[in-house]
C-alpha cells in the first residue's frame, strides 16, 4: 500500500475494502466521528476484519493522519446512504474519520491541530479529485435517520474558508412560523423538495414526518447549528433557499482552489 497524500504520517492497512463499482466516479467525501471513547481502540476497530467497516484516512486529535484504504478502493464507511438520488455512496467516495468521542461520550470540540488537519486532507483530496463542494458532506447529510456525526460542531465555515465544500452564512434565528412533526400542506411539499434538490435522500410528500425531522436535523447540524431540533424555522428555510439559489454559482459545483 502507498499513501495517496503527503500529508499522510503513517500507513496502517484496514481488512475491509474492495473495488469501486465501475459506474461510479469518486466524487464525494464523507466528513465521520469515530464515536468511541478511545481513538486507538477506533482505530483498531476501523482496521479489523471482524467490524465489517473501514475507511480511506483517519484523523486523530494531534493532527496525524493515518492512511488506511487506498482511495481508489471502495472503503466500507457510509452504510445505507443516498446522495443527490444515488445510492452507492461507499463507491463514489473518500471516508474520513475524525477522532471523537462523539455525542454519547461527551462530544468535545474538535481540537485545532485536529481540524487544521482535515481541513488540510479535504483541500488536497478535492483538489486531486476535483470533488465538487456540494458533495463534501457530513455522514449526517447521507444517512440522517441513522446517523448524527460529525455534528454541529465541526467546523464547516471552516472549511469553506479554506475553499473547500459549500456554505452560506446561515440566516440568523428569529421568531417566525415554523414547520415541524405532524405538519401537512404545501409549504412542506416545498420544503421536502428543496431538501431534496439540495441533494438530500427525501422522497416527495406533503407530510412532515419522521425523515422530514431527520432531514432537517441533518441539515442544522451541518448548515445551521446554533439550534438543532428538526423544527424548520424561518432561519432553517431561509438557509436552505439561500444554498438551493447559490447552486447555480461556480462555489457550488467545483473545488475553489486558493493556493
Amino acid at each position: 500500500m502507498k499513501a495517496d497524500t503527503r500529508l499522510a504520517c503513517a500507513l496502517r492497512p484496514a481488512a475491509n475494502s474492495e473495488c469501486r463499482a465501475p459506474s461510479e466516479a469518486l466524487d464525494m467525501i464523507v466528513l465521520h466521528y469515530t464515536g468511541m471513547e478511545s481513538s486507538e481502540a477506533a482505530l483498531d476497530w476501523l482496521c479489523a476484519a471482524q467490524s465489517r467497516v473501514s475507511c480511506h484516512y483517519f484523523v486523530f486529535e494531534d493532527g496525524r493522519i493515518v492512511q488506511m484504504v487506498p482511495e481508489d478502493r471502495r472503503a466500507w464507511h457510509a452504510g445505507v446512504s443516498c446522495w443527490r438520488g444515488r445510492r452507492d455512496v461507499n463507491s463514489r467516495s473518500v471516508g474520513i474519520e475524525i477522532a471523537n468521542p462523539g455525542h454519547e461520550f461527551g462530544y468535545p470540540p474538535f481540537p485545532e491541530p485536529q481540524m487544521a488537519a482535515v481541513v488540510a486532507l479535504c483541500a488536497d483530496i478535492a483538489g486531486r479529485r476535483a470533488i465538487p463542494a456540494r458533495n463534501i458532506v457530513a455522514h449526517s447529510d447521507v444517512a440522517p435517520t441513522r446517523k448524527r456525526d460529525p455534528g454541529e460542531k465541526f467546523d464547516w465555515a471552516r472549511l469553506h474558508a479554506a475553499g473547500v465544500g459549500h456554505w452560506v452564512e446561515p440566516e440568523p434565528i428569529a421568531d417566525g412560523p415554523a414547520l415541524r412533526a405532524g405538519d401537512r400542506d404545501e409549504a412542506v411539499v416545498a420544503l421536502r423538495a428543496k431538501l431534496a434538490a439540495y441533494g438530500y435522500g427525501i422522497d416527495a410528500g406533503g407530510a412532515y414526518d419522521e425523515a422530514t425531522v431527520a432531514v432537517v436535523t441533518a441539515f442544522q447540524r451541518h448548515f445551521r447549528p446554533a439550534r438543532v431540533d428538526g423544527i424548520a424555522d424561518p432561519s432553517t428555510r431561509a438557509t436552505l433557499d439561500r444554498l438551493v439559489a447559490a447552486l447555480a454559482g461556480t462555489r457550488a459545483e467545483t473545488f475553489r482552489n486558493t493556493s
